[in-house]
């Protein structure tokens, strides 16, 4: 009985051991390229925006990360949290990474991880052909990824749901996929001839601002930007020119911000003179207008008529204008 015991204790120790070596699903070591620098963050990806979710002190310009994390998956690594980081793709394994903080992280490198050696191929290609890249690489993470951040906002409801179905089933429980789904419901409530959602939000002064209370009189451009978003930026001397050619015919400029502080979106509206409504709960992309009407980029804007339907979709440029001079003289 007392040897049977004995066994027994020795066995369980053993697995306990064994247990205790187990290495982590990943081993991530690195060096940064700057001496000042103390600590690199670990970093998940959510939906667009990095959550910290580990830290490493760096000795002697070398850090390291042994983490039970979920793979394959993308996460951030940063030596600043308030900075976009350096995206990863990773998979279970020894990862190394060469961090290089200068210029958006351009120059790190990654090695040990094909998935983000696919990513990296993946970027620099032209434009490709979303539906043919995902023929090509129905299991990887990263066709559902490029699906889910560089078509989606160009893609139709119907387009999207197309290439979801070319995905492999092993992707669909991902949060890329299950975000596109979501996403394939919005976009059919905000289609041309569809009622525009209604929503309000905070005016500059501090006023709640509903989308109907700027109806009834004529076409109004919801127009979804923000004062950090070149692109939009270089959209307004448009928007300013439709506002003064057509704002004696009733026609109006319902605008959402998607700026973080009330300073950065004041002061653009001020600078660029921008004098029609302007509104924002200043959530960045967890902008409930935003996500009521499905934007995933910006800028881009709807057209509706006076009684709130939906006439066009993202009128960039001189599109706006021709739309609005086409309405007018019908």
């Amino acid at each position: 009985m007392f040897r049977f015991k004995s066994n027994f204790i020795s066995a369980l120790l053993a697995l306990l051991l064994l247990a205790c070596q187990t290495p982590p699903a990943l081993l991530l070591t690195g060096k940064v390229s700057s001496p000042l620098v103390e600590k690199v963050y670990f970093q998940k990806f959510d939906d667009r925006i990095f959550r910290v979710i580990d830290s490493a002190d760096v000795v002697d310009s070398a850090f390291t990360f042994e983490l039970n994390i979920e793979l394959p998956e993308i996460y951030g690594v940063s030596v600043d949290t308030t900075k976009s980081p350096l995206m990863v793709f990773l998979e279970k394994g020894a990862v190394d990474i060469q961090l290089n903080p200068e210029n958006y992280y351009r120059e790190s490198m990654v090695s040990g991880s094909p998935l983000h050696d696919q990513y990296v191929a993946y970027q620099k290609m032209e434009d490709p052909d979303i539906s043919e890249y995902i023929r090509a690489h129905p299991s990887s993470l990263v066709s559902a990824y490029a699906l889910y951040r560089h078509y989606a906002y160009r893609l139709t409801a119907d387009q999207i749901k197309e290439n979801i179905a070319l995905l492999d089933t092993s992707l669909w429980s991902t949060p890329y996929v299950k975000t596109l789904e979501k996403l394939v419901e919005t976009l059919e409530s905000v289609g041309i001839g569809q009622k525009a959602p209604e929503f309000s939000a905070p005016s500059i002064n501090g006023e709640e601002i509903s989308l109907s209370d700027r109806l009834g009189q004529s076409y109004l451009l919801v127009d979804f930007w923000a004062s950090w978003c070149g692109p939009c930026r270089r959209q307004k001397p448009f928007h300013i020119e439709a506002f003064e050619k057509y704002g004696d015919k009733g026609f109006h400029i319902f605008s959402v911000s998607l700026d973080r502080t009330r300073e950065a979106w004041v002061s653009t509206i001020e600078l660029e003179n921008l004098g029609w409504t302007h509104v924002s709960d200043l959530s960045h992309w967890d902008s409930r207008p935003a996500t009521l009407y499905g934007v995933r980029a910006i800028p881009t804007n709807f057209l509706v008529d006076k009684d709130g339907v939906i006439v066009a979709h993202t009128l960039l440029g001189d599109d706006l204008l021709k739309k609005l001079e086409a309405l007018y003289n019908e």
